[in-house]
């Protein structure tokens, strides 16, 4: 299985355009994605998140899991979002003595809020998105998507 990558950079400047950024960005996640959100505190990763939610068809509240770590939200289609906040961990090994591996539903979606404390554990394919806070409601925002290429062809 080869890996490719497709990198698309997008600016955002208010907290609404950022949940209708994650919106559309919804509709190209197919079932089993991993989404990999970095950025400061108070970038806008739950924002973007509320509307990934949003375009996969979940109608819940969307709120941060900072204390309780994960999230599960059901889509209108009955498929599951599971929505990490990795922000209290100190190393990988924590994420995967808690159970992370068995959040990364093939059945539906798992977003992760400060992805990058996984290390090595985040998979391979991720969409990894990066949001860096430019001015004050400004934010310029990088997705690039990994694409597993398998004998069928490609898939997004």
């Amino acid at each position: 299985m080869k890996t490719a990558t497709t990198t698309s950079n997008h600016v955002t400047r208010s907290v609404e355009e950022t949940i209708a950024l994650g919106e559309q960005l919804a509709s190209s996640l197919p079932s089993g994605t991993v989404v990999a959100l970095s950025g400061d505190l108070g970038a806008g990763k739950t924002a973007l998140t509320k509307g990934i939610a949003r375009g996969l068809g979940v109608t819940d509240t969307i709120t941060s899991p900072t204390f309780t770590l994960v999230n599960e939200h059901v889509a209108r289609d009955g498929r599951r979002l599971y929505h990490v906040d990795l922000y209290r961990l100190d190393k990988p090994q924590q994420a995967v003595e808690i159970g992370i591996e068995e959040e990364l539903a093939p059945d539906g979606w798992t977003i992760i809020e400060w992805a990058e404390k996984l290390g090595d554990v985040l998979p391979a394919d991720a969409v990894r998105i990066h949001i860096e806070i430019v001015g004050e409601k400004e934010r310029q925002i990088r997705v690039t998507e990994g694409r597993r290429q398998k004998e069928e062809g490609i898939y997004r």
